[in-house]
C-alpha cells in the first residue's frame, strides 16, 4: 500500500497551552474591544493570527545562533548572512533590518514621493501603508480572478499584465516602480508564475521601471512553480529561486516568514545607487549597516533558515499541512479561497455570514465568533485591513473580505487543525442566527487593523 504523507521532522521541545471557557472568552474580548490584536497571548488556544516570527525553529538553527558575533560594527554574523542571501537570490548589497515593514521604510523612503502611483499586484497592510502615509497611490492590478474564490486556476496572484501597461502608459512620470509580492498574501496567498514574473519585468523594462519583489514567502512561491509551472518539475527550489530574483531589480523580505525566524529582514539589490541611498536611511531607522536593528544571533539563524527553507522536502511539509485544513473545510462545505495557498486558508467570509451586511464588517465578524466558539484567533484580511480611501475617506469595500487562518512553520500539529475546522463548522452551522457585526469606535488614519477598537452590534 501507498504510505500516507508524513512530516519531515520529528518535535524536540513542546509548550504548554490553555484551554479557556466561552465565559471567559466572552469577557477577554470585550475587554479587547473585539479586536483580536489586543488579545493578551495566553488567551489564545491556537493563534493562527499571523505565520511571521511564530514558526519552529530547527535544531541548526539553535545552534548556529550560538556562533553570533554581536560586534557593532562588521560582525562575522552578518557576512555570513549576506552570503547566504547573494547564493539564493543573487543579490550582492544587503541591508539589514529588524522586519519586513521596516526594509520598506528604509526603502521607500528613498523611492516613494507625494503623488507617487506605485502599481502592483494587491499591495499587503504594511507596503499599502507605507506607500499612502507617504501621500503616494498604491494601485492594484491583480489578475481579476482572484476576486472569485472558488475559481480554481494554479497562480491567481499574478498581476493583470494589461491593467500594468495601462498605468504605465498613463502614469509613467509618476511610477518609481514596480512592486510584486510573492505569494500574494492580500489575494489568498496565492502564488505568482515565473510566466507572470518573466512578463512583468519585460514590461517594467519597457517602461524603463525597476522591479522590486516583496519576497516574504518567496520559497512558497517557487514550490508553486516547481509543482504547477510547466517546465520547472526537474528544477530545484533554489534553482527557481535564482531564476525568480533574476527578474527583478531589487527585494525586501520579512525573514519572519520564510527564513522561519523570530525576528529580521532585509534589502537586497545589485544597484549601488539605491544601496548607497538606503543605507542613510538605515542608519537612521534601523542601527548600523552590518545589523540594523538585528542581534548577530538572529542574522545566524536567518542565514541557516534561508537555507533549509529553500529545500523541497521543508515546503512540502508546510504547505501539506495547509492542503490538510483545506480537506476538512471542503467537507463541511465552507467556502475559501481556492485553490489552498502557502501560508493559510483564507475563509470566504460574506459566503458564510450571508446575513451580515458589508458595512458590519463579515470577516471581522467571523473572526469574533471564532474566537469566541473555540478560542481560535485568525486574522481579518478584508475591508477593515483595507482602510480607509486616502481622497474620500470612505470604507473601501470594493476587494475581498477574507478571514485568514495562518499556520505557524511547524508549530501545530494537524490534531489542532482538526479542532479548527471543527470549530469554524460549528460557526457555519449556526451562521443563519448571525445577523448583525462589528462597527468602529475609534481608528488609526493609517492600517487600523491592528489597534482599531470595535463594538457588537445589537439586534
Amino acid at each position: 500500500m501507498t504510505l500516507p504523507f508524513a512530516e519531515s521532522y520529528k518535535i524536540k521541545m513542546v509548550e504548554p497551552i490553555y484551554k479557556s471557557s466561552r465565559a471567559e472568552r466572552e469577557k477577554w474580548l470585550a475587554e479587547a474591544n473585539y479586536n483580536v490584536f489586543q488579545l493578551k497571548a495566553e488567551q489564545v488556544y491556537i493563534d493562527l493570527i499571523t505565520d511571521s516570527g511564530t514558526g519552529a525553529m530547527s535544531h541548526t538553527q539553535w545552534a548556529a545562533m550560538m556562533t553570533g558575533d554581536e560586534s557593532y560594527a562588521g560582525a562575522s554574523s552578518f557576512y555570513r548572512m549576506k552570503n547566504a542571501i547573494e547564493k539564493i537570490t543573487g543579490f550582492q548589497y544587503v541591508i539589514p533590518t529588524h522586519q519586513g515593514r521596516a526594509a520598506e521604510n528604509v526603502l521607500f523612503s528613498v523611492l516613494v514621493n507625494e503623488g507617487d502611483h506605485v502599481p502592483g499586484n494587491s499591495h499587503f497592510d504594511t507596503t499599502k501603508g507605507h506607500i499612502e502615509s507617504r501621500h503616494a497611490f498604491a494601485i492594484d492590478c491583480t489578475v481579476d480572478e482572484a476576486r472569485d474564490t472558488q475559481l480554481e486556476l494554479p497562480f491567481k496572484g499574478n498581476v493583470d499584465v494589461a491593467k500594468l501597461e495601462k498605468e504605465l502608459s498613463e502614469f509613467a512620470a509618476k511610477i518609481p516602480f514596480v512592486i510584486v509580492t510573492i505569494t500574494n498574501n492580500t489575494a489568498g496567498g496565492q502564488p505568482v508564475s515565473m510566466q507572470n514574473l518573466r512578463e512583468v519585468s519585460a514590461l517594467a523594462k519597457k517602461y524603463g521601471k525597476p522591479l522590486i519583489l516583496d519576497s516574504a514567502r518567496f520559497a512558497e512561491n517557487a514550490y508553486f512553480i516547481k509543482t504547477r509551472e510547466q517546465g520547472y518539475q526537474d528544477k530545484t527550489i533554489k534553482e527557481i529561486c535564482r531564476e525568480i530574483f533574476s527578474y527583478a531589480d531589487c527585494m525586501t523580505m520579512s525573514a519572519k516568514k520564510d527564513a522561519i525566524v523570530n525576528m529580521g529582514g532585509f534589502i537586497a539589490t545589485n544597484r549601488q545607487d539605491w544601496y548607497d541611498a538606503a543605507k542613510v536611511k538605515a542608519i537612521v531607522y534601523e542601527g548600523y549597516i552590518t545589523y540594523g536593528g538585528m542581534n548577530g544571533r538572529d542574522m545566524d539563524a536567518l542565514a541557516t533558515g534561508l537555507d533549509e527553507n529553500t529545500e523541497f522536502a521543508s515546503l512540502e511539509t508546510r504547505i501539506k499541512q495547509v492542503e490538510h485544513l483545506a480537506q476538512k473545510l471542503d467537507e463541511y462545505g465552507i467556502h475559501y479561497q481556492r485553490p489552498a495557498g502557502g501560508h493559510a486558508i483564507y475563509i470566504d467570509a460574506p459566503q458564510v455570514l450571508t446575513n451580515v451586511p458589508k458595512e458590519e464588517f463579515p470577516a471581522q465578524t467571523l473572526t469574533v465568533e471564532l474566537y469566541l466558539e473555540a478560542g481560535v484567533r485568525a486574522c481579518e484580511i478584508g475591508y477593515l485591513l483595507a482602510d480607509r480611501d486616502p481622497v474620500t475617506r470612505e470604507n473601501r469595500f470594493g476587494g475581498l473580505d477574507l478571514m485568514r487562518l495562518a499556520i505557524p512553520r511547524r508549530t501545530y500539529t494537524n490534531n489542532h487543525l482538526d479542532v479548527v475546522a471543527a470549530a469554524l463548522k460549528n460557526v457555519f452551522d449556526r451562521r443563519h442566527t448571525i445577523t448583525r457585526g462589528v462597527r468602529i469606535e475609534w481608528e488609526a488614519e493609517v492600517m487600523r487593523h491592528f489597534t482599531v477598537k470595535l463594538s457588537r452590534m445589537k439586534g
